[in-house]
């Protein structure tokens, strides 16, 4: 009898696991919520939902956006992370919310170097701009001014631990300046107060500030790359403000929740890599000024490399500079 219900046992187990891995292939079964940890309207949703209309397309069901922000992305970064790990919860975050926040916050509610990466959207580029009719007219003029009158000119950021506030910070630490920083629930509603008049400038990114810097609605004073974008051709390098060290470039990448199965990953992740050879969608994510992943960059893997050497990176950085956690 003990062998026979051992037996049964085997026999029990051997049809749960099968009737995982097949409910692992035929994921996914009903629609997906994807968390954006950032206001609308900022460069991680913009990006966000270029690749989740392609991505539905491909894995046959609908992707909901779910806009969670707050504590520099990580009140969405924490909702995401302790969802369940079924791959119908992912999380879209940033260099700031899943690299650098575990130095920025005391506590938060999540390891990001513990999650499931499926894979890298893009890098985006750092920029410096300004409202319309601020009196700087290019950046030599804006160090003067802010230099002339320390914590007066005010910036704009998408959060404490955001990835455009660390542009900030790293502008900050190499030229000394003094900002009166203003933070906001993300780069959506920071934007429209640049646009408002009711902020001097902004540290952000490509897909916030690209259509901004077309339009002529706010001007760029520098781009924090080796060489200029294509999409913003007459906006200045770092190199050609003499500050060739001002080289900053954020990321935004897709997670699930620790524990998520592989088959499961590797489905969201083909998916993803499909959206991203997709011409159209990377024409989009090309014309933010945003740096689509090579095709050698897009694995899982390759996505936990760069989390891990983010967090190292930043943690030092943060911690040099005398940072508090917030």
């Amino acid at each position: 009898m003990i062998v026979n219900g051992k037996i049964i046992l085997a026999c029990l187990i051997g049809l749960l696991v099968s009737s995982q891995g097949l409910r692992a292939q035929v994921f996914p079964e009903r629609p997906i919520t994807m968390i954006v940890v950032f206001a609308p309207g900022g460069p991680t949703d913009v990006l966000a939902r270029i690749v989740a209309e392609h991505m539905s397309r491909t894995l046959g069901q609908s992707i909901i956006i779910e806009n969670v922000a707050g504590a520099g992305g990580t009140t969405g970064g924490t909702r995401g992370a302790k969802a369940a790990p079924d791959g119908y919860t992912l999380t879209v975050g940033s260099l700031g919310s899943h690299g650098a926040a575990a130095a920025l916050y005391a506590t938060i509610g999540y390891d990001s170097r513990e999650l499931e990466p499926v894979g890298m959207i893009a890098g985006t580029p750092g920029y410096v701009v300004v409202r319309k009719e601020f009196p700087a007219r290019n950046f030599t003029e804006f160090l003067a001014l802010v230099k002339a009158n320390p914590g007066t000119v005010s910036s704009g950021h998408a959060g404490v631990g955001s990835t455009p506030h660390l542009a900030c910070l790293y502008l900050a630490h190499l030229t000394g300046l003094k900002f009166n920083s203003v933070a906001y629930r993300g780069s959506g509603p920071a934007m429209n107060d640049l646009l408002a008049g009711h902020v001097d400038s902004m540290c952000d990114l490509a897909p916030t500030v690209t259509p901004q810097i077309q339009a002529g609605t706010i001007r760029g004073l520098v781009l924090a790359q080796p060489e200029r974008s294509a999409a913003t051709p007459d906006v200045p390098t770092a190199r050609e403000v003499s500050l060739p060290e001002f080289i900053f470039t954020g990321w935004n990448a897709i997670f699930a929740p620790r524990g998520t199965p592989k088959s499961v990953i590797d489905r969201l992740s083909g998916a993803l890599s499909l959206a991203l050879a997709d011409d159209v969608v990377r024409k989009r994510i090309e014309d933010l000024g945003s740096i689509s992943t090579p095709v050698v960059e897009r694995t899982p893997d390759h996505m936990r490399q760069i989390v891990a050497r983010d967090v190292e990176r930043w943690t030092m950085v943060i911690r040099a500079a005398g940072i508090a956690a917030q």
